[in-house]
């Protein structure tokens, strides 16, 4: 029974598909959610993110109940929100949010907060944060132009990505690495391993 258990990934993100598969998990679908995004008045980060996740997830398990492969699967969503004390930055998608963005974060920290939400057996939700403190060093006004020229900011909470050249930003990272690039590993595999998803059942192969 437990080998029949399937995992439906909420997101269209490659990098938490990335992340999933480092861990031997390969989602039987992808159904990425559209959810409005925008804080609501006075919204803490780490509500923000949770409210967010636990959206996407409810979305992706209505479209997967619609599909009779995937109608008992367990549904996986997430968000990723980076702040500056209460202040929440966007998901930049233009060059001059993702340099605000920047110019904010160059030599300071700033903390990711990261939220997962699973679907359960019994039809309910479970949830958790991780909270990942990140602090940048001094970024000359030349290495934040060159960066923009990348494009890697497009869409990235924060304006940057720290999986790519934005990893040289970087001064200090307390928390989880997988939890900024946008999926906490640890916590993810509790989750599914709680729910009976049978995480451990390619491990062997590759040895």
């Amino acid at each position: 029974m437990t080998d029949r258990v399937k995992l439906v990934l909420a997101s269209a993100s490659p990098r938490r598909l990335a992340l999933l598969e480092q861990i031997g998990v390969e989602p039987a679908a992808l159904l990425p959610t559209t959810v409005d995004e925008t804080p609501e008045r006075n919204e803490r980060p780490r509500t923000l993110a949770l409210r967010l996740a636990e959206a996407k997830t409810r979305a992706g398990a209505v479209m997967a109940a619609q599909d009779p492969e995937l109608a008992n699967a367990l549904v996986l969503g997430a968000d990723t929100v980076v702040a500056v004390g209460r202040r929440i930055l966007p998901k930049a998608e233009t060059e001059e949010e993702a340099a605000d963005c920047l110019r904010l974060l160059s030599g300071r920290a700033h903390r990711v907060q990261t939220a997962i939400c699973l679907t359960t057996r019994k039809g309910g939700l479970r949830s958790r944060l991780v909270e990942t403190r990140v602090r940048f060093r001094r970024l000359p006004e030349k290495e934040i132009e060159a960066y923009l020229a990348s494009g890697e900011w497009r869409g990235k909470a924060g304006g940057y990505a720290i999986q790519g050249l934005a990893g040289a930003f970087v001064a200090k990272l307390t928390g989880s690495y997988g939890a900024v690039v946008g999926l906490p590993l640890c916590e993810t595999a509790n989750l599914l391993a709680g729910e009976g998803y049978p995480l451990h059942r390619g491990w062997t192969a590759r040895a």
